[in-house]
């Protein structure tokens, strides 16, 4: 069974200026498309057919298909970011907010951290909120790699810093980017959930 583009977990205008239907259509329409199409085509290519997305990002790793390891990253890093966004603003509560507070000091202090891996991570890539052997760490990955190809690198939050997320609708400006969505457009019980350590499961396809 071929992988998919995942439906959108809410409306296209549904965030107002904060990303744009144009960005969504752009971003999610055509970028995120030509991903499950490109490797659609390359997965027969490398004996994978059946195999799960998560299970086809490890392989191509391993197998050192470089191309379609970008396009299986990205099926996945996208879809595991629409995911983390929210158009209803939501603050980290409970557990997840304790271990913020007990890695970060405070909420603001991580949300500052973030944004600086965010804002400083050179041309295109990730940053990422993982788990890391219990504890909260704030890191970044460069093109399409992903926490997938990594063990012990539980996924809890990312934001994509591709210039194709925010161009549109912020031009250059990336930390204007970053902060809009950090402040108002993350969707904290999806991070919360993920402290179960499935957060790979929540954007994985079966082959």
């Amino acid at each position: 069974m071929p992988f998919i583009l995942p439906e959108l977990p809410y409306a296209k205008n549904a965030f107002g200026d904060l990303i744009s239907q144009e960005t969504f259509d752009f971003h999610h329409g055509k970028h995120h498309n030509a991903y499950v199409v490109k490797a659609n085509e390359l997965i027969p290519q490398a004996g994978l057919e059946g195999a799960s997305l998560s299970k086809a990002i490890k392989a191509a790793k391993e197998m050192g298909k470089t191309g379609l390891f970008n396009q299986v990253g990205q099926i996945w890093n996208h879809s595991f970011y629409w995911l983390c966004l929210s158009p209803e603003k939501q603050q980290p509560t409970g557990k997840l907010l304790d271990l913020i507070q007990r890695d970060f000091g405070s909420l603001d202090e991580m949300l500052a951290k973030f944004k600086a891996e965010a804002v400083g991570h050179f041309a295109s890539g990730w940053a990422w909120l993982v788990l890391n052997n219990g504890k909260l760490e704030i890191t970044s990955l460069h093109d399409a790699d992903t926490p997938v190809a990594h063990d012990g690198m539980q996924p809890l939050l990312t934001l994509d810093v591709w210039e194709h997320a925010y161009y549109i609708d912020y031009r250059n400006a990336r930390p204007d980017y970053v902060d809009s969505l950090l402040k108002n457009a993350i969707n904290w019980e999806f991070v919360a959930q993920n402290l179960d350590g499935e957060g790979v499961s929540r954007a994985d396809q079966s082959g």
